[in-house]
């Protein structure tokens, strides 16, 4: 009897040494295999600030409705034209057109219109995702495809013209990522992000984790098809927004949750400066207000808690960060992302919290892109949501 339960004792220890063995030797093999993100390390400058004063919670945000469920996949960007015609594109490359009335006219397709398109972000590249949209000075729609390039379309016969290919990019680098438009109405240039050199759109996460300066502001002169580069080594370079009096740009930082002012004109032009740090969350377009302040959409928020927000833990580890994109899948990074709608309004200099919009819940929308106001309404934009979500001139201000 006591050599059988000698036999099963050695026989569990040797199983739980083979098991321990095993997973030494997974964990191993993990280590050892090559990480998609090179990343550097990177202290945020936190903690995020309280939620009091401008910051104070309220539920703005929540007294809207949504228009288009369904048919709006990720409606990112907007422009409108002098008969209240309002344009956007959405995740599966198309171009719309939404009517004083409400009525939703397809455009066009910015690449091959698949039934694939919409349903997978590995067919982005195929199908183009429009992000950034804009007017120019002939009524034509500038539009910075992430994968396509940067084009002009007519908004009526939706007709494409390529003004600039990914592959041409400018200065010896290609494009990879494009994303925020801004064009002058004095003129005529067009300023544009390229949010990283080496991740597109569907790789958005790995770029945010990574956390490297791969990112450039651009303009592009449509007289001459020149194509500059302004500032580069910036961390995801979002939105732009252009002053009243267009004397800077401003210029979101995505990654790293501050915004940059770059200036145009005056003593300072040609350099940059941080307008707004350490931000609540993480800013994705910016668009000036109809009483001349600005405001920023937040992609995701980033509050005080026990623990201090996700990126900002793992900010300054790069074997951690390299770690986890091997073994994660992006799509679980969702789960820590909270149901928040957040926009926060920049004064005149674009340097100081003056108010904030907040859907608590999320019960109208969340992870808000971009915030453009036209004719009384403020339409809300989001890069994955099949809605739009809009408020009438009552519950936007």
């Amino acid at each position: 009897m006591q050599q059988e339960e000698e036999t099963l004792e050695n026989s569990t220890m040797l199983s739980k040494r083979s098991t321990a063995a095993a997973l030494l030797a997974v964990l191993v093999g993990v280590y050892l295999l090559p990480s998609p993100i090179d990343p550097e390390p990177h202290v945020l400058k936190g903690p995020p600030p309280a939620l009091e004063g401008p910051l104070a919670v309220n539920t703005r945000l929540q007294k809207g409705r949504r228009l288009f469920p369904g048919k709006l996949h990720g409606p990112e960007s907007f422009a409108a034209d002098e008969e209240g015609n309002v344009f956007t594109g959405t995740v599966d490359g198309k171009l719309w057109r939404i009517s004083p009335d409400d009525t939703l006219t397809l455009i066009t397709q910015m690449g091959q219109d698949l039934p694939e398109c919409g349903g997978s972000p590995d067919y982005e590249p195929v199908c183009g995702r429009p992000h950034g949209v804009r007017l120019d000075r002939r009524g034509q729609l500038i539009v910075a495809d992430s994968y396509l390039g940067l084009h002009s379309v007519d908004p009526q016969t939706g007709e494409k013209t390529l003004l600039r290919s990914n592959a041409q990019g400018a200065g010896g680098v290609p494009f990879a990522f494009l994303n925020g438009l801004e064009i002058s109405s004095q003129t005529g240039l067009v300023y544009f992000t390229d949010s990283s050199s080496r991740w597109g759109r569907r790789h958005v996460r790995l770029e945010v984790i990574e956390l490297n300066r791969l990112g450039r502001l651009l303009s592009y002169d449509p007289e001459t098809g020149r194509v500059d580069v302004l500032l580069d080594a910036l961390y995801m370079p979002n939105g732009v927004a252009l002053s009243p009096d267009e004397h800077f740009l401003l210029v979101a930082e995505t990654s790293i949750g501050r915004v940059l002012r770059y200036w145009l004109k005056g003593p300072k032009a040609g350099t940059k400066e941080v307008a707004v740090d350490n931000m609540i969350g993480y800013p994705d377009n910016i668009r000036l207000s109809d009483r001349g302040t600005f405001l920023v959409g937040m992609t995701t928020t980033r509050f005080r808690k026990a623990t201090p927000p996700f990126l900002d833990l793992i900010a300054p580890y790069p074997a951690l960060k390299r770690f986890l994109a091997k073994v994660v899948p992006l799509r679980w990074y969702d789960v820590l992302l909270p149901r928040y709608a957040l926009v926060v309004e920049l004064g005149a200099d674009g340097g100081v919290v003056v108010a904030t919009l907040h859907d608590p819940e999320g019960r109208l929308t969340w992870a808000v892109s971009e915030v453009f106001q036209h004719r009384g309404r403020t339409y809300l934009g989001s890069t994955d949501l099949p809605f739009l979500p809009v408020l009438e001139a009552a519950g936007g201000r």
